[in-house]
């Protein structure tokens, strides 16, 4: 083979790997972006559920839905960014705001077929749901308001307890386990705020309820 074959093939690699990663490059770049976009509409979405602004919520959720439909070609042409970390990472963020804003506004719990999301980035979702309940629980105590707490404290302990049984390597679940052991500390520190809360509240209605004597 001649020097200048060898020059004509090393040419077309070059422009080969060129064109490869410049694409590969693009697509990363655009996965980027979508991802900082979810995760500020996802956000925003549990910010507007806390407000009770749930017509506003499911709007900024459909925001993000056609922000993860845009990293459909990612998933055919370059699977490696589609689930690498950043992207991973928007699709458990978004999954954390549609279970949220269920559980708050009182619907079904959406699955992760129906969310267009895999099972590891879904679960994660679930499990940092259990701190926006926290939040919540929180929130309608100081507005001395406890009719749901008792039902959302259920659910918190429903859901943690369904996570603690999926016992699988961090690399297959997404590190399901570190989120699962830091929202047991959210569950008992909920459980204990909440019990102090009530049994408060039921000491000052009985204080209140006495017949006092008066000077």
């Amino acid at each position: 083979m001649t020097s200048s074959s060898y020059d004509e093939s090393l040419a077309q690699v070059a422009e080969a790997a060129l064109k490869e990663l410049s694409e590969k490059h693009a697509a990363r770049e655009r996965g980027l972006q979508v991802s900082r976009e979810v995760i500020r509409l996802s956000a925003n979405t549990i910010r507007a559920v806390h407000r009770q602004e749930f017509d506003q919520a499911r709007d900024l959720l459909g925001q993000a839905e056609s922000k993860l439909h845009e990293t459909d070609g990612i998933l055919r042409e370059w699977p490696e960014i589609y689930y690498a970390g950043f992207l991973s990472d928007a699709r458990k963020e978004y999954s954390e705001a549609c279970i949220t804003l269920a559980l708050i506004s009182g619907t079904r719990i959406p699955r992760p077929g129906e969310l267009g999301v895999e099972m590891a980035p879904y679960l994660n979702g679930m499990g940092e749901a259990i701190g926006e309940l926290r939040r919540f629980i929180l929130d309608s105590l100081r507005k001395n308001d406890s009719r749901r707490c008792d039902e959302l404290m259920d659910v918190m302990d429903n859901i943690y307890t369904i996570l603690v049984t999926v016992d699988f390597p961090e690399q297959v679940t997404g590190g399901l386990r570190r989120t699962t052991d830091a929202m047991r500390g959210v569950l008992e520190r909920t459980r204990g705020d909440l019990t102090m809360a009530l049994r408060q509240r039921e000491l000052e209605q009985r204080l209140a309820s006495l017949d006092w004597p008066t000077s």
